[in-house]
């Protein structure tokens, strides 16, 4: 992963009558030590939901490759969208040809072969400009964002 995983925000919006207690508690009584505890807490507490997604992703990712690999001819063009769309779960026929140098119509039968394995899904509905979506691997990235 090139970004980390610590929503401290998520902690702060869960919690947030106590943050606006602490920081009116620096202001008035000048008390850092509870700001810096709560702060502290919130940063293991991420921490620890971040290593726990990232194992989750790991897991995942690694029984895909598992069952792309099991897909024939089309497992190598297979195995490079896959790990594409491990960078950025939702994509393009386009933006996975560029980004993997693959040709448009090798992208489109390994994500029909993807699709068919039920790793992605096509969310767009459109014949032209379709979307996909490695949607289990999207579904930990965005857990607890919200």
């Amino acid at each position: 992963m090139r970004e980390p995983l610590l929503y401290l925000s998520l902690y702060f919006k869960e919690r947030r009558a106590e943050y606006y207690d602490l920081l009116n508690r620096i202001r008035i009584e000048g008390d850092w030590e509870r700001w810096i505890a709560f702060f502290a807490d919130g940063v293991c507490e991420m921490a620890e939901n971040a290593m726990g997604a990232a194992r989750e992703l790991s897991r995942i990712a690694g029984e895909d490759r598992a069952r792309i690999q099991t897909l024939g001819r089309v497992s190598g063009s297979s195995m490079q969208v896959h790990h594409a769309l491990q960078r950025r779960p939702v994509g393009t026929i386009s933006r996975l040809a560029g980004e993997t140098g693959l040709s448009l119509p090798t992208v489109a039968k390994a994500l029909l072969a993807l699709e068919g394995e039920g790793l992605v899904k096509e969310i767009s509905g459109r014949r032209r400009n379709r979307v996909f979506v490695y949607s289990r691997y999207l579904d930990i990235l965005v857990k607890g964002t919200g």
